[in-house]
């Protein structure tokens, strides 16, 4: 017996050995399928999974870091990478993406040293020296980065990304005919490809060559009638050749697809104003400081529209502005000269005239030694530019989640609803937040109950009236299901939430807290349950608020600017504070009766968040950390508010942890505000 038992562990151990084989086999096979098809944040969601399973696959870190590097997320991928060549420290590709990583925060020293013990470690890998040939550009080592090209080339002379790669050296290097001849090359091994024409294109325009330059554009766009870069490109070669119409209509073709391209945005402002129409310029100018409330060029531009338009103590408060971010701005304090001679301030206008000339020769005899300014106003625009200009080629599959523009709110309040039966079951190997007090109420009630603040769950359809349901009647009778009054009173609130009968609602959780706290619940589980009620009640309140808010056209989110519109033309705006106080308060008592509930503390941070209470947001959003550390929006909360609190740091490490547990939104805002940070 003990033979035939022990044979029947060892069968069924090699049973479940096998089927977590073959568990892994799925995940990794579905990630790598997600991975192929560019559905990254789906690849994260298995990797995951296979993390928790085997924490030696260096292989699923890998492969995870690249599906966080294309989601924008660099440091989270420099983590997965790391972690695959601590585990196996001769791991060639793990040393090659990390240093693409660390090349892409600015860190080339850094990286040209994984590059070099990548090469030692698989030397004929060519892809190693074309991945060292782009660090060495970025590091401006131009000569470097031809040889490596080179070499690549004699080795691969078919890749045409090769090609283009080494004629911009070769154009940093002054050597335009060779530029040329590598453009020439790489539009020969591939004539379908919209950005060798772009890139010839331009050569051909610093050459004053319209022609050649119009007809590469055009071609660029035949191929490609998204491409937003050809249509930006185009809109300058019309400019230069004066046909303002022609460049207008381009720069509106790029704000079709892309509104939010300040690039795009601040030069058709310049456009408009150079045809009179300083109102549109405004509207634009406007637009960019929104995006970017450093960049000074947008405040000496729109300053330069305010005088056209007499309107000079606008004018002075936005030269003051460039002023301050640039103080060595010569053609503000002459431009500032002139407008305070207007308004009569002609103390100030001398001073600021004779500071003008002195940083102007100041600059010039730097110029003479050789020596590098930006004290100059005229040559040196360019280089002040520090604009959101992202004309990397996107994909705009509705399937692509990742890659929709999208508004960055905070993740919304938790609360118990109503769903359909097994919207909340636990999946395998998932961080599902359990609590045995939660789960009792769950089962007690006899309606599916989740707490959740998604708004993708499907609603409660009920066969009989939720009344028939609470009285216990079934079709083989009554009978007692045993729920208190307060119990009855709560779920009716849900449904009529569900319902959108909201003053109903409130209503019936009113009367559920006051049951749950009287003489005849006292000794049960009421008590307890009475934080469930405060917490569906509190919520109600807030977004009772946020209703009110969005009819009068004021919807209380976190925005990264907190600057709001520029201060030029805010009397259009309409702004008010929202008392969320009574919401707070049902919080803050239902927390005190169940202080381990995570989704309580992450509803306080939410509402200190409207209330402006940033310090207490954050002190809310981390115990909801500690009590759940699986709670991906509360990293996404958070990193949003550390970002707005200008901590981008850190805010972005909560962004890629939330990334990672599977909120998709994440690494939408990691590309927006985190991919400029990491190169700083």
């Amino acid at each position: 017996m003990k033979k035939k038992l022990a044979a029947i562990l060892f069968f069924l151990s090699l049973a479940l050995t096998a089927r977590a084989q073959y568990d892994r086999d799925v995940f990794y096979m579905r990630g790598r399928t997600a991975l192929q098809d560019g559905k990254y944040a789906l690849a994260i969601e298995n990797f995951n999974i296979l993390a928790r399973l085997d924490t030696t696959d260096y292989w699923n870190f890998f492969f995870r870091g690249i599906a966080k590097y294309n989601l924008g997320d660099i440091r989270g991928a420099q983590q997965d990478f790391d972690r695959s060549v601590r585990i196996n420290p001769v791991f060639t590709n793990g040393f090659h993406y990390r240093a693409i990583t660390k090349s892409r925060q600015g860190r080339y020293d850094e990286a040209l040293e994984d590059l070099e013990q990548a090469i030692k470690l698989r030397p004929g890998y060519e892809g190693l020296y074309y991945s060292r040939g782009v660090t060495y550009f970025l590091a401006r080592r131009f000569e470097s980065a031809v040889k490596d090209f080179d070499y690549y080339i004699r080795k691969e002379p078919g890749d045409p990304g090769a090609f283009l790669n080494r004629g911009a050296s070769y154009l940093f290097l002054k050597d335009t005919t060779k530029a040329l001849e590598d453009y020439n090359k790489a539009i020969e091994l591939d004539r379908f490809e919209p950005e060798s024409y772009i890139r010839r294109g331009n050569l051909y325009a610093s050459r004053k060559d319209y022609g050649h330059a119009l007809g590469d554009m055009n071609r660029a766009i035949q191929l490609d009638s998204a491409n937003t870069l050809a249509y930006f490109n185009r809109a300058i070669l019309f400019y230069d050749t004066q046909d303002y119409n022609a460049a207008m209509a381009d720069l509106n073709r790029v704000l079709r697809d892309e509104p939010g391209n300040a690039l795009t945005l601040y030069n058709r402002s310049l456009i408009s104003a150079q045809v009179g129409d300083f109102e549109g310029a405004l509207d634009d100018m406007d637009r960019v400081i929104n995006i970017n409330p450093g960049n000074v060029l947008a405040y000496f531009n729109r300053a330069s529209f305010f005088v056209e338009m007499g309107r000079w103590q606008d004018a002075l408060a936005d030269y003051n502005k460039a002023i301050e971010l640039y103080p060595d701005f010569a053609k503000a304090y002459m431009n500032r000269a002139y407008v305070e001679n207007m308004l009569g301030l002609n103390r100030a206008s001398r001073a600021d005239y004779q500071t003008a000339r002195r940083k102007v020769a100041e600059y010039r005899a730097k110029n003479a030694s050789g020596e590098a300014s930006f004290a100059d106003t005229t040559r040196k625009y360019s280089s002040l530019l520090a604009l959101d200009a992202d004309f990397a080629k996107k994909d705009f599959d509705n399937e692509l989640l990742q890659h929709r523009d999208i508004d960055i709110r905070l993740k919304p309040l938790y609360k118990f609803r109503l769903a359909q039966q097994g919207e909340d079951a636990a999946t395998a190997l998932s961080h599902r937040y359990e609590n045995p007090l939660v789960d009792r109420f769950r089962s007690a009630v006899p309606v599916p109950v989740v707490i959740s603040n998604s708004d993708s769950l499907k609603g409660l359809s009920l066969s009989r009236s939720l009344t028939s349901v609470l009285a216990g009647d079934t079709a083989a009778g009554s009978r007692d299901n045993g729920l208190t009054a307060s119990q009855k009173a709560f779920l009716q609130g849900v449904y009529d939430v569900q319902n959108k009968q909201y003053s109903s609602a409130l209503q019936k959780f009113d009367d559920a807290v006051k049951m749950a706290g009287s003489e005849q619940e006292k000794q049960g589980f009421s008590r307890f349950y009475q934080a469930f009620y405060l917490m569906n009640r509190g919520v109600l309140r807030a977004e009772m608020i946020d209703f009110i808010a969005s009819i009068e056209s004021n919807v209380q989110t976190l925005t990264m600017d907190d600057q709001g519109a520029t201060r030029a033309r805010v009397s259009d705006r309409v702004e008010r504070n929202y008392d969320y106080s009574e919401a707070i308060l049902d919080m803050q008592e239902a927390a005190r009766l169940l202080p381990d509930i995570p989704y309580l503390y992450f509803n306080l941070g939410n509402l200190y968040t409207l209330s402006s209470q940033m310090v207490s947001a954050l002190e809310n959003y981390d115990q909801a950390i500690r009590l759940y550390p699986y709670m991906g929006d509360a990293y996404y909360n958070r990193g949003l508010v550390l970002i707005y609190l200008k901590d981008k740091e850190k805010g972005c490490i909560d962004l890629s942890r939330a990334g990672e547990l599977g909120t998709g939104d994440a690494y939408s805002v990691i590309s927006k505000y985190c991919e400029e940070d990491v190169q700083q």
